[in-house]
């Protein structure tokens, strides 16, 4: 039997929630006491999968480096967005999803209401300051039921999250270390980004000047 590492959090889980929009919250500190080891094992995945920066469709590079976990690895290149089960780079398997980021995870998505949730892919994206991430919709996943499962870690960013229509209004959050929205159902299919990161002071045990971010998703209905 897998130890439930969340267990003694849940009383403190449940004062902290912000609603965002229907069917979207935010959970102040949700990871905060777990980042030291979250942090330890995104630098595991990242030495058999590096971090590196993808070029989009058009031709520019993104500003924000990545990496990924689990069954699929989000990647982007002349040939669009899309998922595959193998690193480009090494041609091998993505590197497995920690279990710590399984139920991190999974306990974020049942806060929300999201009682079902079992991610197959785990984007890691890396920010420096500057790094920006221009408003878009997560719609490459072909299970549209299942919500998004967004960690912050290290400097603080100001997230965007606007409606259903690129035009429409966005509003503007603070995430800090340890905090994660989730969204889903209804809003499942909002814009969102992130403005370009400002330089800070990085939370220990970081020492980078940097910001990581957890993106959880499910790709292919269970």
């Amino acid at each position: 039997m897998i130890k439930d590492l969340f267990a003694d959090d849940d009383n403190i889980i449940r004062q902290w929630k912000e609603p965002l929009a229907k069917d979207a919250i935010i959970l102040r500190g949700f990871a905060y006491s777990k980042a030291p080891i979250l942090l330890q094992n995104i630098m595991d995945i990242a030495e058999n999968a590096p971090f590196r920066y993808f070029m989009t469709p058009s031709g520019h590079m993104m500003s924000v480096s990545m990496t990924n976990c689990g069954q699929l690895g989000w990647i982007s290149d002349k040939q669009g967005y899309r998922y595959t089960e193998n690193d480009p780079l090494s041609g091998q398997k993505w590197p497995k999803m920690p279990e710590i980021f399984q139920q991190l995870a999974q306990k974020a998505a049942s806060q929300a209401g999201f009682t079902d949730f079992i991610p197959d892919a785990c984007l890691i994206n890396r920010y420096h300051p500057g790094s920006r991430l221009n408003l878009h919709q997560d719609k490459n996943e072909i299970d549209l039921s299942q919500p998004i499962v967004s960690v912050s870690l290290g400097l603080p960013a100001t997230f965007l999250f606007g409606g259903l229509q690129r035009e429409y209004p966005c509003q503007r959050v603070l995430l800090t270390h340890g905090d994660i929205i989730v969204w889903g159902g209804s809003s499942r299919l909002r814009y969102h980004g992130i403005l370009p990161l400002k330089d800070g002071v990085t939370p220990w045990p970081l020492q980078d000047n940097v910001r990581y971010n957890l993106t959880f998703r499910r790709v292919f209905p269970v």
